[in-house]
């Protein structure tokens, strides 16, 4: 786990939460229905996957804040199930779930108490983690995503101490011993998995 501040992860959720929401209140039927920069993905798809990523860590903070067991997911199919269902949801119903999840997930954290912010918790992954590790899961998601709606908004758009974190995260999640040079935007689109301008780099396979 990186060294990254508790704080810091808090700002950053924050942050890209914000670049995302904006993004989404300016998107209509038509638009919120085309696709977006992940394969096989609309941006419905996406905005599904973002809203109900907030209700998934709210069940990790409801963990913390109780000390009783409830996962992220109950399955991974009903995780994609429930992506697939919310895509066929209209945009006004979308933005409102991704409005109240978004509430919803922030209130929950700003309940949790010191102690219970230090309450061991197990990610969709099988990682086990302390209640700390949330607000930069859903950092990661919203910011990285905020891209993916493929509105404009670029890595170059993002905190650049969230990219410098956002690289040590992928750097040893993908156990890569180096990284590439490079303008840090265009590193992190790379590592990611997303479209980048370095050259002569190998290629590597989806990220998040």
């Amino acid at each position: 786990m990186s060294a990254r501040a508790h704080a810091d992860s808090l700002t950053w959720a924050e942050h890209g939460t914000a670049l995302f929401t904006t993004q989404v209140a300016r998107l209509d039927e038509q638009t919120m229905s085309q696709p977006c920069a992940l394969p096989g993905w609309t941006r419905k798809h996406l905005v599904a996957h973002v809203a109900a990523n907030a209700d998934a860590l709210g069940n990790l903070v409801h963990w913390a804040r109780t000390g009783e067991c409830t996962p992220m997911y109950t399955s991974a199919e009903q995780r994609n199930a429930d992506i697939e269902s919310g895509a066929h949801r209209s945009a006004t119903e979308l933005t409102e779930w991704l409005n109240t999840s978004i509430q919803k997930l922030g209130v929950a954290m700003d309940a949790l108490t010191g102690e219970q912010w230090r309450t061991d918790v197990v990610t969709a992954q099988g990682r086990t983690v302390p209640a700390t590790e949330i607000p930069w899961l859903r950092a990661r998601e919203v910011c990285v995503h905020a891209v993916d709606l493929g509105t404009g908004t670029t890595f170059a758009d993002l905190p650049g101490d969230f990219l410098a974190a956002l690289i040590t995260d992928i750097r040893g999640k993908r156990g890569l011993g180096t990284v590439p040079g490079g303008p840090l935007p265009e590193v992190a689109a790379y590592l990611a998995g997303r479209p980048h301008s370095l050259a002569e780099v190998p290629g590597l396979g989806p990220w998040l």
